[in-house]
């Protein structure tokens, strides 16, 4: 059959444009919406650097008795999908022959992504699964966790020491072994932040790992020197602006210093927030989808 030039080229730029798009990287998608009318941020009072800065309007009286059937006990059942309930497990893995307790959502084996929340003192697996409480945040990332084919762990963690950071260290592996491949994120809140500080000095950890979440949690005036830092696993912040336990004073600086060097890191403030602020109001599809779970 006879072929004009011009189809000729024709053929040869299309076989060109395909050539691009085959070796062009998939990108992952982002998470899918669950209930984002409720749990996203409202009102910004201040945005800086691009957005990963920003200062979110927070108000006791809308955010927390406005939301909640019992305040800072029960939520309103509009925040709550209790389906995933039949999804959820207690186990008691065996990590090196040193068991953790664990609450889990989603695939044992073969998961998109997974998270795993570490809880604050006098906490344990219970409070990372409680559907009711903190606003139902909770109840809303087990459900992105399962709607999007990933797996959410709350382990119970029995100290905030060198024995608690390799419990963690192991329960990470453990997903990277039933999941291989696939990004890992650790969030820790209050006190269990010192778990994820002790984790940026892991290299096999932080090798693992495709971001950090903390909390209003302590801030780490050392981390430039851990292996995280080298790696620039991406640091996402969140903390209460009138948090008396840790103040939000060092997280600033501490993410200002962090983006004077062009590190990846965002914060997002809570004004007039206290210390479980961050738990309550902490958009979880956001933080994620920043961190990127490809």
């Amino acid at each position: 059959m006879h072929m004009s030039t011009a189809h000729l080229i024709f053929r040869g730029l299309f076989a060109v444009v395909a050539a691009v798009v085959l070796v062009l990287p998939v990108q992952a998608a982002p998470l899918k919406p669950f209930k984002d009318e409720l749990f996203s941020y409202g009102t910004v009072l201040e945005t800086q650097d691009g957005g990963d800065y920003r200062v979110i309007d927070y108000q006791k009286m809308r955010d927390i008795d406005g939301r909640d059937q019992v305040p800072e006990r029960r939520a309103k059942r509009a925040y709550v999908s209790l389906g995933i309930k039949s999804e959820q497990v207690n186990e008691t893995l065996d990590l090196g022959g040193r068991p953790l307790d664990v609450m889990r959502v989603g695939a044992l084996n073969g998961a998109a992504f997974s998270v795993i929340f570490v809880h604050g003192r006098g906490g344990d697996r219970r409070l990372g699964a409680n559907d009711w409480s903190f606003g139902g945040n909770f109840n809303r990332l087990k459900n992105l966790a399962f709607g999007n084919g990933g797996v959410y762990y709350a382990p119970s963690v029995r100290s905030f020491d060198d024995a608690g950071v390799a419990d963690i260290a192991a329960l990470i592996a453990y997903a990277q072994k039933q999941s291989p491949g696939k990004p890992v994120v650790l969030a820790c809140a209050s006190m269990g932040s010192f778990i994820c500080w002790g984790l940026t000095r892991n290299p096999q950890a932080v090798a693992a790992l495709k971001g950090m979440m903390i909390m209003g949690g302590p801030a780490d005036p050392t981390f430039g020197k851990s292996a995280a830092y080298k790696k620039r696993l991406p640091m996402f912040f969140s903390h209460g602006g009138a948090d008396s336990v840790y103040a939000a004073a060092d997280q600033i600086a501490l993410y200002r210093s962090l983006k004077a060097a062009n590190y990846p890191s965002r914060i997002v403030l809570f004004q007039t927030g206290s210390h479980g602020t961050p738990v309550r109001m902490t958009d979880w599809r956001d933080a994620l989808n920043w961190i990127g779970l490809d």
